[in-house]
Formats: C-alpha cells, structure tokens, sequence
C-alpha cells in the first residue's frame, strides 16, 4: 500500500507563498505520476498541477505561473505556492498513481487571508 503525508500548509496573507510537502512511502515502483490537487468548501476536487516520473508538469490555469510542483529522488513532492490569493483558499491533497491506481494523502489546510 503507498501511504502519502502532506505537510506544510497553513495560514498565509494575500501575496504570500507557502511551500507544501508530500512523503511518499510503500508501493513506490512503477509510479506514473503525483501531483496535488484541491478542494474548498462545497467545491469539488480540482487539479491544481501533476508532474509526471519524466518530469513533465501541468497545472490548472488559475495557478499557472504562481504555482511549480516539482519532486525528487527521495519521493517527496512540493508544490511551491507564490502570490497566494484568498481564492487558492482549500484543503490540499497529494495524489500518487501507480500501476495499482490512485492513492490519496490526508490533505493539508491552506488559508489565504489577511
């Protein structure tokens, strides 16, 4: 089984950055892709950006050019976030997908506010 562990998120003002984390651990072998996604309240899941084991990226057009996801061989993901705005608002999740599937971290709180 993959177990995912976000860390990093909290409270930042409008304008500021915040830095998530994702540990991956188990089933770490023919791994497609990980990527992060979020959900704010009454909203469903969207993507916020994915990064394929190629290293090929792609994000949501509402954090493109804020946002950079990006990953490393100790299979940690980050989403580095700039220019924060009240609507990035939302609990974040890290996704992980293998040959088995989809596997979810337990998300992670992100509030932008002054």
């Amino acid at each position: 089984q993959v177990q995912l562990v976000e860390s990093g998120g909290g409270l930042v003002q409008p304008g500021g950055s915040l830095r998530l984390s994702c540990a991956a651990s188990g089933r770490l072998f023919s791994v497609y892709y990980m990527g992060w996604y979020r959900q704010a309240p009454e909203k469903q899941r969207e993507l916020v950006a994915t990064i394929t084991t190629g290293g090929n990226t792609n994000y949501a057009d509402s954090v493109k050019g804020r946002f950079t996801i990006s990953r490393d061989n100790s299979w940690m993901v980050y989403l580095q976030m700039n220019s924060l705005k009240p609507e990035d608002t939302a609990v974040y999740y890290c996704l992980l997908y293998n040959v088995d599937g989809g596997y979810w971290g337990q998300g992670t709180q992100v509030t932008v506010s002054s």
